[in-house]
């Protein structure tokens, strides 16, 4: 049996992940969830895993070399665990901190970050569960270090078309 067919669908886009999120939070009964992800030779995907209007659960998966811009979440506190590959973050002065599999992040509200991929042979996976959910956000919930709106899949938050590896998946 095939199951990639039970495998979680990436949300491409900012608006695809608020939409996610918020459809997630539909049920009140438990979520059960598959971590199996597609790789990925370039780009970056973000999959809604599960969602309360409390927390969010999001599978990140960064081909290697990826990374986004400096930002803040000004109203959401988050973690990051580290499934596969390596990262480096990045703080506002310069100052980084190396996180490799089976370590997490933790990311207070109003924090400015960046962070890359810096494992060369595999993709970054990571796990991401942040708290509060959108419906209890700031509408602006990104904000790049000028203290402007800064879109996750924008240009200047360094995205870049995803091209997917036939066939290589993390979770088999």
């Amino acid at each position: 049996m095939d199951d990639t067919a039970l495998m979680p669908k990436p949300s491409l886009s900012s608006q695809s992940i608020f939409d996610d999120q918020i459809a997630a939070t539909e049920t009140s009964k438990p979520t059960l969830f598959s971590m199996k992800a597609q790789m990925l030779e370039q780009g970056r995907t973000d999959t809604v895993l599960a969602a309360t209007e409390d927390m969010s659960v999001r599978l990140k998966v960064y081909a290697s070399g990826g990374e986004n811009e400096l930002h803040a979440h000004p109203t959401e506190d988050h973690v990051f665990v580290i499934l596969q590959g390596s990262a480096r973050f990045y703080g506002p002065d310069g100052e980084t901190q190396d996180v490799a599999a089976n370590q997490g992040f933790m990311m207070p509200k109003g924090m400015l970050y960046r962070f890359n991929a810096t494992s060369t042979d595999e993709c970054l996976v990571m796990l991401r569960v942040g708290t509060p959910n959108f419906q209890k956000q700031d509408k602006i919930d990104r904000l790049g270090r000028d203290g402007k709106p800064l879109v996750g899949d924008s240009k200047e938050n360094k995205q870049v078309p995803v091209i997917f590896k036939d066939g290589v998946f993390f979770g088999d």
